[in-house]
């Protein structure tokens, strides 16, 4: 049987916002977000009343609260005014672009996902603060749109490739050079361990 407090009548008070497809970029994860943000602005008796189904923003209180419905009203309107401008959380962008949290620390480390600042929130419950980067909500559509993730993740497969060739060029090195001087040849400085495609491998300048 259904808790009264998750019991609804045909009678209540609703009200209703479809959300753009431009504030939740295709995300319930940040469409659940929108619902905190408008929700952080209501009294701490309404803001349950407020709640996201299938991607609409809905007010639902009983008949008798009429007084508070239109004042809560008031305060989701003006709330909602600009909802597209609001800055993309970590978890949001993860949902949106579909991806790791791994990747998001890479690309904001090397500037291929821009931040918009920072942010500051202390989690219920703990003394701490937490302080996070936040992302234009209007870059992350255009990440999404040019399907610029795929192109990201190529780049790093081939720069992963590139490390690894390295490495093994240099581990070859440092063998052949351990191997010369255990055997007792010439501790020339300038000579050349005789590795094949030795050539091709100064010329690409991985050493430099």
């Amino acid at each position: 049987m259904p808790s009264k407090k998750n019991l609804h009548l045909a009678t209540d008070l609703i009200a209703e916002w479809p959300l753009p497809a431009a504030a939740t970029l295709g995300s319930s994860v940040r469409a659940k977000g929108i619902v905190l943000e408008v929700r952080a602005n209501l009294p701490h008796a309404v803001k349950k009343s407020l709640d996201v189904i299938a991607g609409t923003l809905v007010l639902r209180m009983p008949q008798e609260a009429q007084a508070e419905f239109n004042r809560a009203l008031l305060v989701v309107v003006r709330r909602l005014d600009g909802i597209e401008s609001l800055p993309v959380i970590p978890r949001e962008i993860e949902d949106i672009l579909s991806i790791s949290t791994t990747e998001r620390h890479r690309w904001l480390k090397d500037g291929r996902l821009p931040s918009a600042g920072t942010r500051t929130v202390k989690l219920r419950g703990r003394a701490k603060k937490i302080t996070f980067h936040v992302f234009d909500p209007r870059i992350v559509e255009d990440i999404l749109n040019e399907d610029l993730v795929a192109t990201w993740r190529e780049e790093d497969a081939i720069r992963t490739s590139e490390n690894r060739r390295k490495a093994a060029w240099k581990a070859k090195l440092v063998k052949a050079e351990k191997k010369a001087k255990d055997a007792g040849e010439s501790g020339n400085a300038e000579a050349k361990p005789n590795l094949v495609g030795w050539e091709d491998f100064e010329r690409d300048g991985f050493l430099l």
